[in-house]
């Protein structure tokens, strides 16, 4: 004999509540009372009732889902930032789809149809998206329920949830100064990106406080990976007149940067100190150790997850700095940065 499902009808029976009641517990919790609350969700426990997850999203006009746009899942950058978004995204009724813009390719507005048709809200960690697809989502109203976490596309309207990446390059410049460096060098990311554009600012005008020396050689474009780390090492190594000391945009440009060097008999530190910048895993069991910056990731894609969650449900809290939600950084030192070499 097969068991007949548990219906609701029978929740409510069992809770001695009217099914309406239930359909609150079970979309709008906060708007009942503790006792109701707790006898409704042991009324389920003791039917072993499932919510039919489908049939109710049908009910509300709702996908269920949020998506996370993402430059490039191969990296790992992204690993903290996605886990802290879908740890909040786990104590809701929403499920988690992840795209890479990239692999899709970020100009192609086919990623809009696909966006609107299947989510109720969106979180881009992908600043590169061009100008006309962020329209196509404005007109399609996506507006109200989509935010930038990580990376932002400038002048437009939306949220953003971003770590202080002015500050941190003017930590990483400022630590290299107390170590007594003064020639000092910088890695970029790639031209077009948000992220290099303040981590550049925040380097040159700390480099402007401290009265240090400008040599146009010494700024490297970089695109946050190990091969650009790579290419800016051995352009280090044919200078005639070389830096003591190199910030990196990125940690993956640090590892490739150091790998080189080393390859090359240029000692890190001894010869050369070097800055990263994010954190990453790997940074802390490199050899040597990588001084960088940290970026709170996971901490990141919480608060961007939280902010999205208000949007959907109508709240919308004000955000500290108008329409930006600014992340701490920190200086890690470690084992990739000592004194310049003496007479240097």
């Amino acid at each position: 004999m097969v068991d007949k499902p548990v219906r609701i009808q029978d929740v409510a029976r069992a809770a001695r509540v009217s099914t309406a009641t239930v359909s609150r517990a079970l979309s709008t919790p906060d708007k009942l009372s503790e006792e109701t609350r707790k006898a409704v969700f042991e009324a389920i426990r003791l039917t072993g009732y499932r919510v039919n997850q489908a049939a109710r999203n049908l009910r509300m006009q709702r996908a269920g889902a949020v998506l996370i746009l993402v430059p490039n899942l191969s990296n790992p950058f992204f690993s903290q930032i996605l886990a802290g978004i879908s740890g909040v995204f786990m104590e809701t009724d929403y499920s988690v789809l992840i795209a890479d813009t990239r692999a899709r390719g970020a100009d192609d507005t086919r990623l809009v149809d696909y966006s609107l048709a299947r989510v109720d809200g969106i979180i881009s960690l992908d600043g590169g998206l061009r100008p006309e697809i962020m329209a196509e989502f404005a007109d399609r109203g996506a507006g109200d329920r989509m935010l930038f976490a990580c990376e932002w596309v400038q002048d437009t309207p939306l949220p953003s949830v971003r770590s202080d990446n002015v500050t941190g390059a003017r930590l990483a410049i400022q630590h290299l100064y107390d170590l007594g460096h003064r020639n000092i060098a910088h890695v970029t990311g790639p031209e077009d990106n948000v992220l290099t554009h303040a981590r550049r600012t925040g380097m040159l005008e700390q480099r402007a406080r401290l009265g240090l020396p400008v040599q146009e050689d010494w700024i490297i474009r970089g695109d946050f990976s190990l091969d650009s780390g790579r290419d800016a090492a051995r352009r280090i190594l044919e200078m005639a007149h070389r830096p003591t000391a190199v910030f990196c945009a990125s940690d993956q440009v640090a590892f490739g940067l150091i790998s080189t060097l080393t390859a090359a008999g240029v000692r890190v530190p001894e010869d050369l100190s070097v800055v990263g910048f994010d954190d990453i895993e790997l940074s802390e069991y490199y050899v040597p150790a990588l001084t960088t910056i940290r970026q709170f990731r996971r901490t990141l894609g919480a608060r961007a997850a939280r902010l999205l969650l208000d949007r959907l449900t109508g709240a919308r809290p004000d955000l500290p700095d108008g329409d930006v939600l600014m992340v701490d950084v920190e200086l890690v030192v470690r084992d990739s940065t000592a004194p310049p070499p003496s007479g240097r």
